[in-house]
């Protein structure tokens, strides 16, 4: 898929170095289509890297994309320079009176927080509000999902024994259904928190569909009968070495980490992961952009 970007964002090199098409604003406008407009709203500490997943995972599609990236406005990130922010980033001010065809909000790690409590609910509130309006299909990862489970569906978080981590196995429970499209029985996915959504009442919730779940990690693919919202409870855009640092990360902090499940060969952290997710998570964004995206959005926005 052609991915249009700025022409100087830092991320551009290194998916071009990968062989992934990206397109930078010249080229895309001398080509007579319509690109789908799609926003990330990008809630991650490490800006640039989630960047990067994002248009890696966005990349398997023979569609144009027009990727606008937002931070908030209430609340200034920690670990990207105000600088790089103000010259790639736009806020939700910004673009509040225009319409999308598709929105992903990301994970955070924020988790433990109650939503409440977090500095920027309020703005998250207004955008999850707009998005019902305003954009054809919205993708909610982790954070993201749970918060929007919460604010959409009033389903509550509850915190876990210890931190789900590592790789798990899913199962898919409606083959029919287009996201899964080509997706096996069973299938990998990372995770990597302290909290879930309530099991329970998702189950009981009548406007939401659970399409894969693990026996371990509980829901992993919901979404409403429209598929205008998509809740996925991991993160099946996290690169091959992710789980490793944020492993080693937690180590040299000293907090409470469990070697991640299923991730390294024999469980030892000197051997390098073994990347076991990709395809079907290339899948999983190739099945959104067509069947909830492109296939519904209207050509005129």
């Amino acid at each position: 898929m052609p991915i249009k970007v700025m022409s100087d964002l830092p991320a551009k090199a290194v998916i071009e170095n990968e062989n992934i098409f990206i397109m930078d604003e010249t080229r895309a406008l001398s080509q007579d289509i319509r690109p789908l407009k799609i926003a990330l709203l990008n809630l991650m500490p490490l800006k640039e890297a989630t960047e990067i997943q994002i248009m890696r995972s966005l990349s398997n599609s023979p569609l144009q994309v027009d990727l606008t990236f937002l931070t908030t406005e209430t609340y200034q990130a920690k670990h990207t320079s105000a600088n790089y922010l103000n010259k790639f980033y736009s806020t939700f001010s910004d673009i509040k009176n225009e319409k999308f065809d598709g929105f992903i909000i990301t994970g955070a790690p924020i988790e433990n927080m109650e939503f409440e409590e977090v500095a920027y609910w309020d703005e998250m509130k207004e955008i999850m509000e707009w998005t019902k309006t305003n954009v054809t299909s919205t993708l909610h990862l982790c954070w993201g999902a749970q918060a929007a489970l919460y604010y959409h569906y009033n389903i509550p978080k509850v915190t876990l024994d210890k931190k789900l981590f590592g790789i798990f196995e899913h199962k898919v429970l409606h083959r029919k259904i287009p996201l899964v499209r080509g997706f096996d029985d069973v299938f990998l996915a990372p995770h990597s928190r302290y909290t879930a959504s309530s099991y329970e009442a998702i189950e009981n919730c009548r406007d939401l569909i659970t399409v894969a779940t693990s026996d371990t990690a509980g829901q992993f693919l919901i979404m409403n009968e429209s598929g205008s919202q998509i809740f996925v409870m991991g993160h099946p855009e996290y690169d091959r070495d992710t789980l490793d640092k944020e492993y080693k990360r937690d180590l040299e902090k000293g907090l409470p980490i469990d070697v991640p499940v299923n991730y390294y060969k024999n469980d030892d952290p000197n051997t390098a992961p073994l990347l076991t997710w990709r395809a079907h998570a290339n899948g999983l964004y190739s099945n959104w952009l067509d069947y909830y995206v492109y296939q519904i959005t209207p050509y005129i926005l």
